[in-house]
């Protein structure tokens, strides 16, 4: 969509150009003056009515002048109509990489898009200009609204085979939109939206004893923008500024991932060119798992559902992979798939196309899911056959290897390579760490959720619980590290990106400080022989697994770390980062970071198993010796919120909407048991004395939030 302003509107007079995306309402807005009139534009993009909308507005009559169009990189053809309204129909090319061209290359998806434009009554008047744009001349304020559609029909229809028109659905929609005001657009778009955002709120602050002025904190009359409070973390360390990047990673899973939509991908759904780094694919080594990290912590569960809908997917497709590849039963998915759900090994080097846990690895996130939310009927209608066909699969690739063990092999630990014993480079070898700690983690939750299904006396479960004790260990290697490979091979790179073989730590559970402390020692040193560069990513994975470890020290230095200003002219000269519209960087632009991000926070703050709640397990008592969090989600299905005053916990408040459940909780040492039945909220002090109780619909209302 495209706006062409008039002379007058060609430079705005100085200081007053203010553009802002407000998180509370998600809603962007832009603000100049220019020539005496003060001009403003709203934006938004509402979920609930499919569209965008936009006011544009200046405080004088008749000032307002521009000319509007639609165009677009791939093949289209646009017009205008008599309703004041731009359509724009268009295709895809039918290869990937392939111009567009009728004759030798059938057209891919299309696509179309309706514009339509109003005016304010009683002032200024619209032109159609060369049958393709429309010329605003003399009006107060104007409207736009903005509908698409594509004639994707799910990743088992070819887009010639597809049934759906994208003009008339574009039409449809347009028409449906139409019947409500701008005004109550905004309105079902934010209510829509806060139903979402509002469950969960963050405050930080510094000690009172110890607080650096920020000199840009400081001159108030003054609009700083996010890029210099960028710039000026590394010095004054502004607390609100995790607020803002915390929040934003829940705002942007809001915005790109709600039920009947694509999973978000590389890019989220933010991607500008045609061909995008590694074709904004789905990649299943770690991208794509993060992107959906802060769902279930972050209170967004219902954001989780394309991720659903996409294993499913990727299920159905990876039955024949795993037969024709690899003669097993079940279902699989290697590293890199793309919305047509693909599974099958990728092309090129074994380093990176040979890895056969990307579906193992999401069928993690059904388990977690259940193990939030307690959801029984989706435990059993959704999880289980998924979880069910995958672990049949693994029970299919592992083989008797040596000293009467259970392997995979062939086995790589996810792009990262290996000096073999002949000195020469390699990246395949037997039983990676990151496969045998993926496979134990589904093997353990099939085993759990066949015994809540009463489903534990099945076949495939005597099979599981037969091979868990038989499966390759996580081992030690000689320097005190986490042996990536099953040998304790030579390294040529130990600042590596990946941390693979930390899996089982987090977003893992095999590895723990109460169980095994010896391998969380391991992890430890594992983590400070990587260093503390790398790609985002990367930089908030370690945050999350020094979280894990109780280091707050070290998990902060990594959030920290990431907050270091991207020039996106020369993304060569940085490794991570954020761009100064608050993306996180590779670079290139990858959104997993953001998400990574969130995640790693509320991990800092609370962490659970089904029985156990820690608090503030990793929590920097000098950064952020002040604060409250309310409405973060722990394992069994309970909330918390919490406060505490310079680094120490004050009082913690915990409910269960409709569970009941005993619960340990922790903090510093002390432990206490608490009953919690369902529809109270329980306040305990910071010695873990229950203070009071009363029922949910008594508490603040952000908690009642559905």
């Amino acid at each position: 969509m495209k706006l062409e302003f008039d002379d007058s509107n060609a430079t705005y007079d100085e200081g007053t150009y203010k553009r802002v995306l407000d998180l509370d309402t998600a809603t962007v807005k832009v603000e100049y003056s220019s020539n005496g009139v003060e001009y403003v534009r709203e934006y938004f993009a509402s979920n609930p009515d499919q569209v965008i909308a936009i006011k544009i507005s200046g405080n004088k009559p008749a000032h307002l002048n521009f000319t509007i169009y639609l165009d677009s990189k791939l093949h289209h053809h646009s017009y205008v109509n008599d309703q004041n309204q731009i359509i724009v129909d268009g295709s895809c090319p039918g290869r990937r990489n392939t111009p567009y061209n009728e004759s030798s290359n059938p057209p891919g998806v299309q696509y179309s898009a309706v514009l339509d434009l109003q005016i304010s009554d009683g002032a200024g008047a619209v032109r159609v200009l060369d049958g393709q744009k429309l010329r605003v001349e003399g009006c107060n304020s104007a409207i736009i609204l903005l509908v698409a559609s594509s004639s994707f029909d799910g990743p088992f229809t070819k887009p010639v085979d597809s049934k759906r028109d994208p003009k008339s659905s574009s039409i449809s929609k347009m028409d449906s939109v139409k019947r409500f005001s701008y005004a109550d657009l905004y309105a079902r778009h934010v209510d829509d939206y806060q139903s979402l955002f509002h469950r969960v709120s963050l405050q930080l602050s510094k000690s009172s004893k110890n607080i650096s002025v920020n000199p840009l904190s400081e001159n108030t009359d003054e609009t700083i923008s996010t890029a210099q409070r960028v710039k000026s973390f590394k010095t004054y360390e502004d607390p609100s500024l995790v607020e803002l990047l915390f929040q934003y990673g829940r705002y942007l899973l809001i915005a790109c991932s709600r039920p009947g939509t694509q999973v978000a991908n590389l890019q989220g759904i933010w991607n500008k060119d045609i061909q995008p780094p590694w074709d904004g694919a789905q990649h299943l080594n770690i991208n794509l798992q993060m992107n959906y990290w802060p769902s279930l912590p972050c209170n967004l569960n219902e954001c989780q559902e394309p991720l659903f809908d996409y294993i499913s997917s990727l299920s159905i497709n990876g039955k024949g992979t795993a037969a024709v590849n690899y003669n097993a039963s079940g279902w699989v998915a290697h590293q890199v798939s793309d919305i047509w759900a693909k599974t099958s090994p990728d092309s090129g080097q074994a380093v990176w196309a040979l890895w056969q846990m990307g579906g193992a690895w999401l069928c993690t996130h059904l388990w977690e899911h259940y193990t939030y939310t307690m959801d029984q009927d989706f435990l059993r209608n959704k999880a289980y056959s998924l979880m069910e066909s995958c672990a049949s699969f693994l029970l299919d690739w592992l083989i008797e290897g040596r000293e009467g063990l259970l392997e995979t092999n062939p086995s790589t630990s996810p792009e990262h390579i290996f000096t073999a014993p002949d000195g020469k480079p390699a990246s395949v070898s037997y039983s990676s760490t990151m496969d045998m700690a993926i496979i134990n983690e589904v093997f353990s939750s099939i085993v759990y959720a066949a015994e809540i299904l009463g489903k534990h006396e099945e076949a495939l479960i005597a099979r599981v619980r037969q091979a868990q004790p038989r499966l390759y260990p996580t081992k030690i290697a000689r320097d005190g590290s986490i042996m990536e490979w099953a040998q304790d091979f030579q390294d040529p790179d130990v600042h590596h990106r990946h941390l693979s073989h930390l899996f089982g730590l987090f977003p893992g559970h095999t590895i723990t400080l109460e169980k095994t402390p010896d391998l969380c020692k391991a992890a430890n040193y594992t983590l400070y022989k990587r260093g503390e560069d790398g790609p985002g990513w990367s930089t908030v994975w370690k945050a999350a697994l020094r979280a894990r470890l109780g280091d707050s020290i070290n998990a902060y230095q990594m959030i920290k770390h990431l907050f270091d200003l991207v020039d996106p002219n020369h993304e060569g000269d940085f490794e991570g980062g954020l761009y100064s519209n608050l993306f996180t960087a590779h670079p290139p632009f990858q959104i997993d970071a953001n998400f990574g991000f969130s995640a790693a926070v509320a991990e800092m703050l609370v962490q659970s198993t089904v029985k156990d709640l820690y608090l503030l397990p990793a929590l920097p008592q000098d950064k952020w010796a002040n604060g409250c969090v309310k409405g973060l989600k722990a394992r069994g299905g309970v909330t918390v919120s919490m406060c505490w005053i310079e680094g120490e916990l004050d009082e913690v408040g915990v409910w269960s909407k409709n569970q009941n459940t005993v619960k340990s909780l922790h903090y510093r040492g002390i432990t206490a048991t608490a009953k919690i039945s369902a529809a109270t909220v329980y306040t305990f002090d910071k010695q873990l004395k229950c203070v009071k109780t009363q029922p949910l619909y008594w508490f603040d209302g952000i908690f009642l939030r559905k």
